[in-house]
C-alpha cells in the first residue's frame, strides 16, 4: 500500500496546493485534511474488505451494496479515466525528473512517460513474482529516501526567509477544498490493496491492517516532507517549482544533491507505477469472471500465470493518455471521478449495515458519523471541482455515465445468450 501511494505526487502536488493557498498554515491544514479524509475512507474500506475479502475491491463493494450496474460503472470509469489516468499522471512526473538527466522537450517527455508505462506493464506481464520483487525493493528505497530528506531538511538546512506577505489574502472556502482535492490525489491508491484480497493470506484481517497502518505511515511521511518544503524554500519557490524535491535538495546541499534526489524520485515513481500496473488488472479479471467484461480480460497466461490481456490493454490505454494529456488535466479528472464512487462506497456501507447477512470482521469506529461525514466530504470535493472546471468536469462525468447504457446493452446481450451478469 505504501509503495502505491508514495509515488510521484508528493514530488509535484505541493506546488499545485501552494498555488491555491496563500499561507503555510493553510497549506499544512489542507494536507492534514486530505490525510484525515483518506483515513476515514480507509476505515470504510477496511470494514467492507473484512466483509467481502475477495478479489476486486471497490468493484465488489459497490456491486454488493447497489447491484452489478454500480460495480460495472466503477470498472468502466477505472479503465477509461481513473486507474489509467493515475498511471499516466505519475508517468508524466517520472518524465519531468528524467529530463534532469536527459535533455527532453515536451514531446519527448510525453514519449518517455508512455514508454515507462509500457516497460512496467511488460514486467508484470512476465509474472507477478517479478512485479512483486520490483515493488518491494522500490518501496524500501523510497521510504528511506523520504526519511533522509526530512532529516536533512530539519537538521542541515537553514530556514528560508519568510516569503508569505505580511497581510496575506484570506483563504477562500472553494480554494481550500480544491487544495484538499489536490492533496487527495497524492494519497491516491489507498484502496488498491483491496483489489487483490483474494490472493492475500487471511484477507479479512490483513487487508484492514494494511489500509489503516499504511494510511497513517503515508500521512506521517507527507506531513514531514511538506513541513520541510515550507521550512527550507520560500513559498514563491514552492509555487513555481515543477520538481520540488530536487529544488529542496539543491537548497540543502547543492546541485549534486538535487541530481541524487531526482534519481530517487525516478525510483519512487517507478515503484508507484509498478504497484498500480500490478493492481488494476485484478479488478478487470474479477469483472470478466462475473460476466461484466469480455472473457479475454479473465484469461491467464499459460506460462506466466498473469491476467496478460488485461495488463496489456491497461498499459496501452494509459500510455495513450500520457501522450495526449497534461498532468493537471489528468490528476483533476481522477479526483472528481474517483471520489464520486468513494462517496457512494460510504453510503453503501450504511445500507449494508441494515442487511441481516452482512457480517464484517472489522467495524468502522464512530459509525454512522465517520462514513456519513466521509460521504459528504467526498461529494463536496467533487462539487467544488465541477464548479471550478465545469466544462471539463461535466464532459468527464458524462463519459463515465455513458457506461450505464453500455452496461444495459451488455446485460441484454448476456440474457439473450442464456447468461446473466452476477
Amino acid at each position: 500500500m505504501a509503495g502505491i501511494i508514495i509515488g510521484a505526487s508528493i514530488f509535484a502536488q505541493p506546488s499545485e496546493i501552494t498555488r491555491l493557498l496563500p499561507t503555510s498554515s493553510a497549506i499544512t491544514l489542507a494536507w492534514l485534511a486530505a490525510g484525515a479524509l483518506t483515513l476515514c475512507g480507509a476505515l470504510v474500506c477496511a470494514e467492507l474488505a473484512s466483509a467481502f475479502p475477495t478479489t476486486g475491491g471497490v468493484y465488489v463493494f459497490l456491486s454488493r451494496a447497489f447491484g452489478p450496474a454500480a460495480g460495472f460503472l466503477w470498472g468502466w470509469a477505472m479503465f477509461w479515466t481513473m486507474h489509467s489516468g493515475i498511471l499516466a499522471a505519475i508517468a508524466v512526473i517520472f518524465a519531468r525528473y528524467l529530463a534532469l538527466f536527459v535533455p527532453l522537450d515536451d514531446g519527448a517527455q510525453r514519449i518517455a512517460a508512455a514508454g515507462i508505462i509500457l516497460v512496467l506493464s511488460a514486467v508484470n506481464y512476465a509474472g507477478v513474482r517479478h512485479g512483486g520483487l520490483v515493488q518491494t525493493a522500490l518501496t524500501a528505497v523510497k521510504v528511506l529516501a523520504i526519511a533522509a530528506l526530512i532529516g536533512a531538511g530539519w537538521w542541515l538546512a537553514p530556514a528560508a526567509a519568510a516569503a508569505a506577505p505580511t497581510t496575506p489574502d484570506p483563504v477562500g472556502a472553494g480554494a481550500f477544498v480544491l487544495a484538499v482535492g489536490a492533496g487527495l490525489f497524492a494519497f491516491g491508491g489507498w484502496h488498491m490493496v483491496t483489489y487483490a484480497a483474494g490472493e492475500i493470506v487471511d484477507p479479512a484481517r490483513t487487508v484492514p491492517r494494511a489500509l489503516i497502518l499504511g494510511t497513517l505511515i503515508v500521512t506521517a511521511c507527507y506531513a514531514g516532507l511538506n513541513a520541510v518544503y515550507l521550512r527550507v524554500l520560500p513559498l514563491d519557490a514552492v509555487r513555481g517549482s515543477s520538481r520540488i524535491a530536487a529544488d529542496l535538495a539543491q537548497a540543502i546541499a547543492g546541485p549534486g544533491a538535487a541530481s541524487a534526489v531526482a534519481a530517487l524520485v525516478l525510483i519512487s515513481t517507478m515503484g508507484a507505477l509498478n504497484g498500480i500496473v500490478l493492481a488494476g488488472p485484478r479488478v478487470y479479471y474479477s469483472m470478466a469472471n462475473d460476466g461484466l467484461l469480455f472473457p479475454a480480460f479473465a484469461r491467464v497466461h499459460p506460462t506466466f500465470r498473469t491476467p496478460h490481456v488485461a495488463i496489456a490493454l491497461q498499459g496501452v490505454w494509459a500510455a495513450a493518455l500520457a501522450l495526449t494529456n497534461s498532468y493537471r488535466a489528468l490528476f483533476s479528472r481522477v479526483v472528481y471521478t474517483e471520489w464520486v464512487f468513494f462517496g457512494l462506497m460510504a453510503v453503501g456501507l450504511i445500507l449494508l449495515r441494515r442487511r441481516p447477512h452482512y457480517q464484517p470482521a472489522v467495524r468502522v469506529p464512530g459509525y454512522p458519523l465517520v462514513p456519513a461525514a466521509f460521504a459528504l466530504a467526498a461529494f463536496l470535493v467533487v462539487g467544488i471541482q465541477i464548479w471550478s472546471q465545469p466544462l471539463d468536469s461535466l464532459l468527464g462525468l458524462g463519459f463515465v455515465s455513458l457506461g450505464l447504457p453500455v452496461y444495459l446493452a451488455w446485460a441484454r446481450s448476456r440474457r439473450a445468450q442464456g447468461g446473466t451478469p452476477s
